[in-house]
């Protein structure tokens, strides 16, 4: 009982970290990344359809991205979406390609996303404290209905505090690395 609980615990701690990788992963820094473009949505044939669905991204410079759409008549489309997802970028088309400069961050804009990102590591840190809390009040739980002693159920908060240390010193370390690259000129 005790160690499902804290197994189920671990695995939605995981998520939250994992989902927190890719909200930094779609938050640019002065470098090109096709992950970057992860949440872009594109409007094909009626149906919202992921970009990296609908065409191949490179990346041949650290400053640019190249979009090369499978199907050349949704190009239109493409750069409609890049242009209305909250990226700032400008896409540029030949009519076979796309290119997207990535530009380099100025000083309030590296400032704002700085504190975008600690905004999204707080929520993360956030998530990591609710499944500890959820764990905790389901241990309580079994404890009440005579399920586990209140030995295990001593373990099992010490458990499910040392698995919140650990993750939201994983969130801390992210964090870190983050801001480090936001602030590189």
């Amino acid at each position: 009982m005790l160690d499902e609980v804290l197994e189920d615990a671990e695995r939605r701690m995981k998520k939250a970290v994992e989902h927190l990788k890719e909200e930094f992963a779609s938050i640019r820094t002065g470098r090109a990344s096709a992950s970057l473009l992860n949440r872009v949505k594109v409007n094909y044939y009626g149906t919202s359809t992921p970009l990296n669905q609908v065409a191949s991204i490179g990346v041949p410079e650290p400053t640019l991205l190249v979009i090369s759409p499978y199907d050349k008549s949704v190009i239109p489309e493409v750069e409609k979406a890049i242009l209305q997802s909250d990226l700032g970028l400008n896409p540029v088309s030949d009519g076979n390609v796309i290119r997207l400069p990535i530009p380099k961050l100025n000083e309030e804009r590296r400032k704002e996303l700085t504190r975008l990102v600690r905004a999204k590591a707080e929520e993360g840190r956030v998530a990591v404290r609710n499944v500890r809390r959820d764990a905790i009040e389901d241990l309580r739980s079994f404890e009440k209905e005579g399920e586990i002693t209140k030995d295990d159920l001593h373990r099992g908060q010490e458990e499910a505090q040392k698995l919140t240390d650990r993750y939201v010193a994983e969130i801390d370390e992210m964090l870190k690395v983050k801001e480090q690259e936001l602030m590189e000129v």
